[in-house]
């Protein structure tokens, strides 16, 4: 499903944090400052750019590592689809893999939710412009590009919030005020590509072959990083018990596997996984 956002309905879930954060300023006037001004760019944004959302929901199992997807296709159920997870190898136990928050094919009472035997994928962008049409002012086009950041990771966090309540509905009942939502008080974990618990960003051609990030105009680097740059991608998992993690660093032995899993090249996946060997 394709949502299309105005900046206003984004507005109340940008994070700040990150904003300051991305222009290294800690004291509060010079935060004040820039929020100020963000603010009114982003009143001069309105009903010029838009930012979307794009997701479906699928029916899925885990086998090891792996988290399998399923779609109905006429009056079977296929498998359309597998995303290779990795596992923590580093520091103390449990060492966690996303595949462990689906169900296994036999559930266990440790999955007795429905929802763990679905996942949900997702991307959210921006309008192009947002990240072209400011050149002309190097600060003008810096700000642009961290609000178009802040907006893409906003419509991700709505979105979210949106198949909690309703598309999904796992969380028919979640009454969280907007800052609660920030800090993830709610159920569930939207890993995102590229991030700890999902350090591949190649994986992007997966999730592309499901849900066609193209008609969000979004598109890809050999490396399957994302343009725009402000775009986000990633799964959504309900399991009561999930919780974000870092990999970490991975041993030849994962690569390996992770290699034969992929089915790609053991050297490519190499360079897909530098940060983590």
């Amino acid at each position: 499903m394709k949502i299309v956002y105005e900046i206003s309905e984004l507005r109340p879930y940008i994070n700040w944090v990150y904003f300051f954060f991305a222009w290294q300023v800690k004291e509060q006037a010079e935060k004040d400052r820039l929020r100020d001004e963000a603010e009114a760019l982003l009143t001069e944004l309105e009903s010029r750019y838009h930012a979307y959302g794009l997701f479906e929901l699928f029916d899925a199992y885990s086998d090891g590592d792996d988290i399998v997807v399923r779609r109905a296709v006429g009056n079977q159920e296929l498998v359309v689809g597998k995303i290779p997870c990795l596992r923590q190898q580093q520091g103390n136990p449990p060492y966690l893999c996303l595949s462990d928050f689906i169900s296994p094919q036999n559930m266990s009472a440790d999955f007795s939710s429905p929802s763990s035997s679905k996942i949900g994928l997702f991307a959210t962008s921006v309008d192009i412009g947002l990240e072209t049409d400011f050149d002309a002012d190097p600060y003008q086009k810096m700000m642009a590009q961290l609000l178009a950041d802040r907006l893409a990771e906003a419509a991700a966090e709505r979105m979210h919030e949106q198949v909690r309540k309703a598309y999904w509905g796992y969380a028919k009942d979640e009454h969280l005020t907007i800052p609660e939502v920030l800090v993830e008080k709610f159920q569930g974990i939207r890993p995102a590509v590229g991030y700890p618990s999902l350090p591949d960003t190649s994986l992007n051609f997966l999730i592309d072959e499901l849900i066609d990030m193209h008609q969000i105009g979004i598109h890809f680097t050999e490396s399957g990083a994302m343009k725009p740059h402000a775009s986000v991608s990633g799964l959504m998992l309900a399991h009561p018990k999930s919780r974000y993690f870092s990999i970490g660093k991975i041993g030849e032995d994962q690569l390996l596997d992770y290699a034969r899993r992929r089915g790609l090249p053991l050297e490519l996946v190499r360079r897909f996984l530098a940060a983590n060997l």
